[in-house]
């Protein structure tokens, strides 16, 4: 086992302009630890990981594996396994054959190989499939294949480039966690990158958000829901997004819909002293509230009503000047309201509300 470091490393693929599809990462993973890298499509998540694994040349800076500097390290001297999103299973040999091979490329004898293949399918629950094809197994179990062959060869670092991807929505989540249980076992730094956020509030002791090349923010799922360090962050961590919108400010609060929702006074402060005349107003789905029609709210016009079972996603306009801005309010889902309907929508807590410079994006709120 290792901690990993990537130390102001950048890949920068040629063109004109050049891209930088990794832009001076800056990153600390401790040994054991499970972080996931996710963002959108075209972040730079899965250069990251060829990267750190030896399959994209490294441009500007470094990157550390157990202390030691592996930048101009070949990728079979790194010691890390990698699991990839296409399985990548040989289909001429059976499950056990495809998790022994490196081992047997590295001359280990018959019988440890057999012990540590044996040892890996107990762990995955493949041991009556040894025998089998790839061609025989779902794509659940080739992919719990691909896991077995890289557990088998004890490294110090699991890399996995979106292993989920190709399965249905069930496995997917039922997987995950598999996964996430095995690695918490097994106590191999991994490194995991998806561009699902569900994926990574799950999994992830820290979760690093990436957009075109640069770091936006490392933390726990926890506080980057909490406390996104910007509106980018906002909008991609959490199912369904926030609410994000550019606002007027009052002396009091927020200007929507002819009504001053209430901020705290030092976010308030944070702004005047930015000389800002309006903000990134933000606010999470569950912290919008139906009140009755004698309360102070948002008139909102029901245009979708999404039915989850236990709660529902209403979808429906509110104005802010003279535009109509969409909004989306978790609401129970045994009453939800009809298609058509106005209702009254209120912030639940002023605590709950997230503020963002309205140019740069960044945080306004503690």
């Amino acid at each position: 086992m290792a901690e990993v470091a990537y130390v102001k490393a950048s890949r920068i693929f040629s063109g004109n302009p050049p891209v930088r599809a990794v832009d001076e990462l800056s990153l600390d993973v401790t040994d054991g630890e499970f972080l996931v890298l996710v963002g959108p499509s075209g972040s730079g998540k899965s250069t990251a990981l060829r990267m750190l694994a030896g399959l994209e040349d490294i441009d500007e800076g470094a990157i550390h594996i157990g202390g030691k500097d592996v930048t101009n390290v070949p990728p079979k001297g790194r010691d890390i396994a990698m699991v990839f999103q296409s399985y990548a299973l040989y289909p001429h040999m059976t499950v056990a054959e495809n998790m022994g091979f490196a081992l047997k490329l590295r001359g280990v004898n018959k019988a440890d190989i057999k012990q540590k293949v044996l040892e890996a399918a107990k762990m995955l629950d493949l041991e009556k499939y040894l025998e089998r094809k790839p061609k025989a197994l779902s794509g659940g179990q080739r992919q719990r294949v691909a896991m077995g062959r890289a557990i088998v060869r004890e490294p110090s670092v699991f890399l996995m480039d979106e292993p989920l991807s190709n399965l249905d929505a069930k496995l997917r989540v039922e997987t995950r966690a598999n996964i996430a249980a095995l690695q918490a076992r097994l106590g191999t730094t991994t490194i995991y990158v998806t561009h699902d956020q569900v994926e990574a509030m799950t999994m992830g002791h820290r979760v690093a958000v990436l957009k075109d090349g640069l770091l936006q923010q490392c933390d726990t799922p926890r506080a980057l829901y909490d406390k996104p360090a910007n509106a980018f962050v906002a909008g991609f961590m959490g199912s369904p997004a926030m609410n994000l919108k550019t606002v007027p400010l009052t002396s009091e609060g927020a200007k929507l819909d002819g009504i001053v929702v209430p901020l705290e006074r030092k976010a308030l402060d944070k702004a005047a002293g930015e000389g800002l005349s309006e903000v990134t107003f933000g606010i999470r789905p569950e912290s919008l509230a139906l009140v009755s029609s004698s309360e102070q709210g948002m008139d909102m016009t029901v245009e979708l009503v999404e039915e989850l079972g236990a709660d529902a996603l209403m979808h429906g306009s509110v104005r802010i000047g003279d535009v109509p801005e969409r909004f989306v309010v978790r609401v129970d889902g045994r009453t939800p309201p009809t298609l058509g309907q106005t209702v009254k929508v209120a912030v639940r807590d002023a605590g709950e509300v997230h503020l963002f410079h309205p140019e740069s994006g960044y945080r306004l709120t503690d």
